[in-house]
């Protein structure tokens, strides 16, 4: 099912890590009583903005607990269609910190009513791609499954790596400038390296932000693109499903 089958409940929830305050966006079924799974959604490089916010519905549609996190911030938020190097980058340069608070946002989701704590799991688009696997890479329990979709893919490089615990899904566009295929088999060893259940799923011709409708800056390598788009969504329900069931 996609969003709109049955309807949501959502809301926004606020956390903290130290003194930085964030925002988080919640959605799930509505009149659910049964602890669900839930599905962790990290922002790309605008932030928690309201197409990601529509994406946290599609997943909740699927039955769902979603937690969309934030990574920079309450009031935070960049241009959808502009340059948000200026957000990314202090992240990109400190791994670590990212880290930090990509476990307070695991945190704040695992402490949501009506969350089977069990059964976590990370969806992250573009940087969120790799907030996603920087969240595995950290090891936290029960977290069971971790999805890239056409993410960032270098290592942070902040200290050894732990056994990665989460399974693991690539969705790759083959020609997406952002993951050349040097970085896609520098983290294939990484996984590989790390004792992780990995699989990768790579679209041919597929550019960057492929999942995107809109996106059309072939100069940058930004194109959407709807084969892809189509697959990598059923792969990701299929991964889920059979990761969080």
């Amino acid at each position: 099912m996609d969003a709109g089958v049955f309807p949501l409940e959502q809301k926004f929830v606020e956390y903290t890590d130290g003194e930085t305050v964030f925002e988080g966006y919640v959605t799930r079924p509505a009149g659910v009583t049964t602890r669900a799974p839930c599905v962790v959604l990290a922002h790309e490089w605008s932030g928690l903005n309201e197409a990601m916010r529509r994406c946290a519905d599609r997943l909740a549609s699927l039955g769902y607990v979603c937690f969309a996190m934030d990574v920079y911030g309450k009031g935070v938020r960049g241009d959808q269609l502009g340059d948000n190097a200026c957000l990314m980058n202090p992240l990109l340069r400190d791994r670590a910190l990212l880290r930090q608070r990509l476990l307070a946002g695991l945190d704040a989701a695992k402490a949501l009513s009506g969350v089977d704590a069990g059964r976590m799991a990370v969806v992250g688009y573009c940087f969120g791609g790799l907030c996603a696997l920087d969240l595995a890479r950290a090891v936290p329990p029960n977290l069971l499954a971790a999805v890239s979709v056409h993410g960032v893919l270098q290592a942070p490089r902040i200290g050894e790596q732990a056994p990665v615990t989460a399974s693991i899904l690539l969705l790759h566009g083959w020609e997406d400038p952002v993951a050349p295929p040097n970085d896609v088999l520098g983290i294939a060893r990484e996984l590989t390296e790390a004792g992780a259940d990995w699989q990768l799923h790579a679209y041919g011709h597929a550019r960057h932000a492929f999942t995107f409708e809109g996106a059309n800056f072939p100069e940058r390598g930004i194109v959407y693109d709807a084969a892809a788009d189509r697959r990598s969504w059923a792969a990701m329900r299929a991964f889920l499903a059979e990761r969080l069931a």
